[in-house]
């Protein structure tokens, strides 16, 4: 995190926690070397398969803890789902719960001491979103052919600014995938960031009260954050996922 210089100073390495590193040993990253990036998302599949399905599989009347909590990630994201997309969308239901639980496990999961944040990486955020941007355009012209392309048409703007408004819904649509994976890996990464150099100055002892201070306010701070961004992500898919039902304007 940091080093102490030859004259007493600090030098600041707040992004060495965001570095990809085997798992075991020292070597290079090779396609399939197991490394903290893929210990940690695993890790985050195993917290979600005991939640939800080891967590629930009592279905007790009178719920334990884990199935109350279970229960409630169910109810909110299908009536998340359910408001934003209608009744046509419950289907796809399952798909978006899986992508929340699996930002706010690996999110929560990078607030640990020693842990990495795997939401953090754009190489992991990226791959969401473009699965989620191709998933989606393919059923809008699966549905409705290329009826879906009326998507990009405001018939109820003046004609004369509709060829306009159309380049510019071509160019938000197709830059969906970039501003979802950033808005995620980018929010993850500021936040850790500002934890790492605040922690810092708690070696220096005249300000050290200070800092303790601030690391406890945003790390109270991320933990909120951690579950908003995983909110912005699935309601935003659902946006989209409604686009795709109804693609008229």
């Amino acid at each position: 995190m940091a080093d102490a210089k030859e004259g007493g100073g600090l030098v600041f390495k707040p992004m060495d926690q965001f570095i990809v590193k085997p798992l075991f040993g020292d070597g290079p990253v090779g396609m399939f070397t197991i490394t903290n990036v893929t210990f940690w998302m695993a890790l985050s599949v195993l917290c979600i398969v005991a939640l939800l399905v080891l967590g629930t599989r009592g279905r007790a009347q009178v719920p334990t803890r884990i199935q109350s909590i279970a229960e409630l990630a169910y109810g909110f994201v299908y009536k998340m789902v359910e408001d934003v997309t209608g009744q046509d969308g419950v289907k796809y239901f399952p798909y978006i719960m899986t992508l929340f639980m699996f930002i706010v496990f690996s999110n929560f999961l990078g607030l640990l001491p020693l842990s990495f944040t795997t939401t953090s990486h754009i190489a992991v955020t990226a791959v969401m979103a473009m699965a989620v941007f191709l998933s989606i355009t393919i059923l809008g012209f699966v549905k409705h052919g290329f009826g879906f392309l009326s998507v990009f048409w405001i018939s109820s703007a003046p004609l004369v600014l509709r060829p306009v408004l159309a380049l510019i819904e071509v160019i938000s649509y197709f830059v969906r995938p970039v501003s979802h994976s950033i808005r995620l890996a980018g929010n993850m990464m500021a936040g850790h960031a500002v934890i790492k150099v605040f922690a810092t100055f708690a070696a220096v002892v005249w300000i050290a009260p200070v800092s303790i201070f601030a690391v406890t306010a945003i790390y109270a701070l991320e933990v909120l954050v951690s579950f908003i961004q995983a909110y912005v992500f699935a309601i935003l898919t659902c946006v989209y996922l409604r686009d795709a039902l109804h693609p008229h304007h």
